[in-house]
């Protein structure tokens, strides 16, 4: 089948970060709401087939399923805040503005927005988190008390190492000219960025809104509380201050620097 060179993969980004960048609003957003939710579903796919394992082991199976969730971005098509601060690339080959590019990271970053907390607030208020006999609540508000307690330095340095390897998966998934191809080629970094832990922005709009959430349930609340799980830190200002904002700071430096000025450095600068 053969594969895009990096070189190709650059060129034929210029073209695709374009035509994202020339959306109509409306199919813009409605895209990234669907974004959101598959990066959701991703995100509670994970977290429930983890329950119950040793931490290592859960993180390994964890990250061996949040995949899917941007192999369905990719396949099915949708708009991903952190996929697209590749726009980087076109913006340098100047054939977007800053204009063009903020406005789609804004529309996206609401969109995916809506995705995950919709995704969030059905799994919540439908029961699903008394599975497992609560273990999947106790997960739930785990994982957001933990993203709710980060230092900003912390939150931001993984934010700029996430979206370093979801944009290199994003790349490598541009190399492969077919679906299977594309599915493997994401696999692994996606992997590692979910064994080691680091920050993506748009997850977290779906874990820490699900642990705000689920602070509705009783039945959640017990659970965790049982085993001593602090839902103090799980507040709105904690969500947006001290979670989203370093993150989502470090995932436009991942993504938009580290991987989208270096490579359109590489490949495109010097063919002027």
């Amino acid at each position: 089948m053969g594969l895009n060179s990096p070189k190709e993969i650059a060129q034929n980004y210029v073209a695709i970060g374009k035509a994202k960048a020339n959306m109509a609003i409306d199919k813009m957003f409605l895209l990234a709401v669907i974004a959101g939710a598959f990066i959701a579903f991703g995100g509670v796919g994970s977290a429930t087939a983890a329950v119950g394992v040793t931490p290592s082991i859960g993180k390994l199976i964890s990250g061996c399923i949040f995949p899917g969730g941007l192999t369905l971005v990719l396949l099915a098509g949708s708009e991903l805040f952190t996929g697209n601060c590749l726009l980087s690339i076109p913006l340098l080959e100047k054939e977007i503005t800053v204009k063009q590019m903020l406005r789609n990271w804004v529309v996206v970053y609401f969109g995916n927005m809506v995705g995950g907390m919709l995704v969030a607030a059905a799994l919540v208020y439908s029961g699903q988190y008394n599975m497992f006999d609560g273990g999947m609540a106790v997960s739930v508000f785990s994982t957001a008390a933990a993203k709710c307690s980060l230092s900003f330095s912390d939150a931001f340095i993984k934010g700029i190492l996430c979206n370093v390897l979801v944009c290199l998966a994003v790349w490598v998934a541009f190399s492969a000219k077919d679906s299977a191809g594309k599915v493997i080629s994401l696999f692994f970094p996606i992997l590692i960025f979910v064994i080691c832990g680091f920050e993506h922005c748009i997850a977290n709009m779906y874990y820490i809104s699900a642990g705000l959430f689920g602070k509705n349930v009783p039945s959640y609340v017990v659970a965790a509380q049982a085993v001593g799980v602090n839902l103090d830190v799980i507040t709105w200002k904690n969500f947006f201050i001290t979670n989203l904002i370093p993150v989502t700071l470090g995932n436009i430096i991942g993504g938009a620097v580290c991987v989208g000025a270096l490579y359109w450095y590489v490949y495109l600068r010097k063919e002027k």
